[in-house]
């Protein structure tokens, strides 16, 4: 596909706010009420890692970026 920078950027940001939802998703599901914040943080910033390279891959992999 030859699609413009600016259709590219808004990709890459669309991929970037649906891992950040499932991130925050994952830290709120993870956060057990009298653990620590802290772990569930970490779980939702492993998560979003996780999840925006698989979203940039498989994109990538379908020549969309």
């Amino acid at each position: 596909m030859n699609l413009s920078l600016g259709v590219k950027v808004l990709v890459v940001i669309i991929c970037i706010l649906f891992s950040a939802l499932v991130g925050i998703g994952a830290g709120w599901l993870s956060h057990k009420p009298n653990g620590r914040k802290r772990d569930a943080v970490l779980v939702g910033g492993g998560t979003f890692g996780g999840t925006l390279t698989l979203c940039l891959l498989v994109l990538t992999s379908l020549g969309v970026l």
